[in-house]
């Protein structure tokens, strides 16, 4: 019954997926017109690959876009190398991919056709916004060292922010993260932008904001070329860091940002350091303090050593002992020498002594000599000096005596 209903329902004409791609690829291959056209647009996006050069051909208001690509074997043919922002006018043939469901322009030839509106336009804001100062490194504040909460503004449906969770939460546990959503490509992009940083403003609990979104194409990423974007980040009371897509160039958010790298992990990888890399840091410096204290210690040893090597080449003890028979050598001289100088003293003051003793009118007058004084006291050394009657004072050896004069004779 069920087969009957199947028969009943889809028609016999009905087309298998590979049926209705290889009509359409025949459609396309074969047509005259697309098997050799000509097409001008303007290059938003170029990588190169192994196989050849992939980018995308836009009109200037960005309405419509068309991949295409150059292998290998065209490249040196061709007369410009297609370089987002550059209008070009491409000849080329449609070719459909099965496999993907695509189709895409098979560049044979790309001639210049003058820069490009998007990126005169792009080109103009930068100098502006330079101009007025915002892209200066003197404006770059310096991202907190160990913030406590930070705030993410970016689609709440991108892969982007999960791999920022991922990444905060095995770096830093215990992070404050606060989500601000916000479209970030499109149209509406700028707009919701801007109020996504407001929201964060107004809370006021963050110390830190991450600006970001996952990769693709330039045309994807117009919104962060935007003017409102550009000064909403540089009128931003906290430090910025934007985390754009795989891009090579610079956005100008990028530019005004206080810090910039090209995936939302790396600005995760910026925000906050990890905690296990803080404690490896910290094992290492004690491991280093460790060893330089050990090394410091044998160091100090091996001085030690080298010392007490020294001092037993010295033989201290034998200089020591030297020293003590000097000294004592010394001491001998000494007392000799004090000794005989002593003994001549001696002998000097028992000879004056002597000439003293000899000197000494007592000792004079112990031998039975006398001093005959007159009454003033005078010594009578003549006899004419005196006077019959006079009084004299004769000092004997022992005692005195006083005498008058009775007669004088010459």
């Amino acid at each position: 019954m069920t087969s009957d209903f199947a028969k009943f329902l889809i028609p016999d004409t009905a087309l298998s997926v590979a049926g209705l791609t290889d009509y359409i690829r025949l459609l396309l291959e074969q047509d005259e017109q697309l098997r050799q056209v000509w097409v001008t647009g303007e290059v938003s996006s170029a990588n190169h690959h192994r196989s050849g050069l992939f980018f995308t051909l836009q009109d200037p208001d960005g309405t419509a876009g068309i991949k295409c690509v150059a292998w290998n074997s065209q490249l040196t043919k061709l007369a410009q190398l297609p370089i987002p922002g550059e209008q070009l006018i491409i000849l080329g043939s449609m070719r459909v991919y099965p496999q993907r469901g695509e189709y895409q322009l098979s560049v044979w030839q790309a001639l210049p056709a003058g820069v490009g509106l998007q990126a005169l336009r792009y080109q103009q804001l930068r100098n502006r916004l330079l101009s007025e100062g915002l892209f200066d490194l003197e404006r770059k504040r310096s991202l907190p060292f160990h913030p406590q909460t930070i705030a993410v503004v970016t689609s709440p449906t991108a892969a982007a922010w999960g791999d920022i969770q991922k990444t905060l939460k095995q770096r830093y546990p215990g992070l404050h993260v606060l989500f601000s959503p916000a479209t970030v490509q499109g149209e509406q992009a700028p707009e919701s932008i801007v109020k996504a940083i407001e929201r964060v403003e107004r809370d006021g609990r963050a110390e830190v904001l991450i600006l970001t979104r996952g990769g693709g194409a330039v045309e994807e990423l117009a919104c962060f070329n935007d003017e409102r974007v550009v000064r909403s980040l540089a009128n931003c009371s906290i430090p910025v860091i934007t985390g754009i897509g795989h891009q090579r160039d610079e956005s100008l958010a990028d530019l005004v940002a206080d810090a910039c790298v090209h995936t939302p992990t790396a600005a995760a990888e910026m925000v906050v350091p990890s905690l296990w890399e803080l404690y490896t840091q910290h094992r290492q410096r004690v491991t280093a303090l460790h060893e330089a204290v050990a090394y410091s210690c044998e160091t100090a040893a091996n001085q030690l050593q080298v010392l007490q090597n020294r001092l037993r080449r010295l033989r201290l003890d034998r200089q020591v002992q030297q020293e003590m028979q000097k000294l004592t050598w010394k001491r001998q001289q000494l007392m000799q020498v004090t000794t005989r100088r002593s003994q001549q003293a001696n002998q000097h003051l028992e000879m004056l002594r002597q000439k003293l003793a000899t000197l000494d009118p007592k000792a004079v007058l112990q031998r039975g000599y006398a001093v005959v004084r007159q009454e003033n006291g005078a010594i009578a050394r003549s006899a004419t000096e005196l006077a019959v009657g006079e009084k004299l004072v004769i000092q004997l050896g022992q005692g005195e005596v006083k005498v008058k004069v009775m007669e004088v004779k010459d």
